[in-house]
This record gives C-alpha cells, sequence and structure tokens, in this order.
C-alpha cells in the first residue's frame, strides 16, 4: 500500500476555519471602520487581506490533495464501474469522503453570505442618517 493521504487535525481545521471568519469579519467592516475610524482602515484591510491569503492557500492545497487522490488513482472511473476497486482505493475514497466532511467551509461559507447582508444593511443604514 503507498502513502496515503490523511486528514489534518481538528486544531488545523478549527484554526483556518477561524482565520478565514476574522478575515471575512475584517472585509465587511471596513465601510464602517471608514466612517469610523478612518485610520484604520489600512490595517483592518491587511489583516483581512492576509487572513484571506492564508485561508485561501490552505484550501487549495487541500483541494488540490483531493483531486491528486481521486486523478492518480481513477477512482471516478473505478466507481462507476472501469476498473476493480482494490483495498488502497477504498482507503483513498474514505479519506476524500472523510476531508470533505471534516471540513468547515461550509460554516466559512454561511458566515461570509451572513455577514455580507448585514454589511450591507449596516452601510445602507448609516448612507440614510448621513454618516
Amino acid at each position: 500500500m503507498t502513502n496515503l493521504p490523511k486528514t489534518v487535525s481538528p486544531f488545523v481545521i478549527y484554526l483556518f476555519l477561524v482565520i478565514g471568519l476574522l478575515s471575512a469579519v475584517a472585509f465587511r467592516l471596513l465601510t464602517i471602520i471608514n466612517t469610523f475610524r478612518p485610520s484604520m482602515m489600512r490595517p483592518v484591510w491587511y489583516l483581512g487581506v492576509i487572513g484571506y491569503i492564508l485561508f485561501f492557500a490552505y484550501r487549495y492545497h487541500i483541494s488540490e490533495k483531493r483531486k491528486k487522490a481521486i486523478h492518480t488513482n481513477r477512482l471516478l472511473e473505478k466507481i462507476q464501474g472501469q476498473g476493480e476497486i482494490t483495498h488502497e482505493d477504498r482507503a483513498l475514497i474514505a479519506y476524500v469522503l472523510s476531508s470533505i466532511i471534516k471540513s468547515k467551509e461550509n460554516i466559512n461559507y454561511l458566515f461570509i453570505f451572513v455577514l455580507s447582508i448585514a454589511a450591507v444593511a449596516v452601510d445602507i443604514l448609516l448612507a440614510l442618517q448621513g454618516y
């Protein structure tokens, strides 16, 4: 059996979830910060950008690791009946499925969606109040 990929630890999963969420908050706060503390715009923007660089580099790495396991071992073709599924293939399929299940990216997406709606609403309210 070859070296099977492994899912990352829960600590790493939650660390990057927090990095992604903090970056999302930073970007959604920019219009409010610009209204009340313009001097903080650049530091908050850098926090958001650097956080997103780390978060999306991590997500890219995980995505590529999954794709490589699938493509290199022809898992899709084997599942579709075009080859025998070995014990190693089953372990690789388990890795891909486990990686998807353990991922917290859906929480990040939902958080960004809700926070974006809130940011737009707050900005509209501030504009209506003359800020």
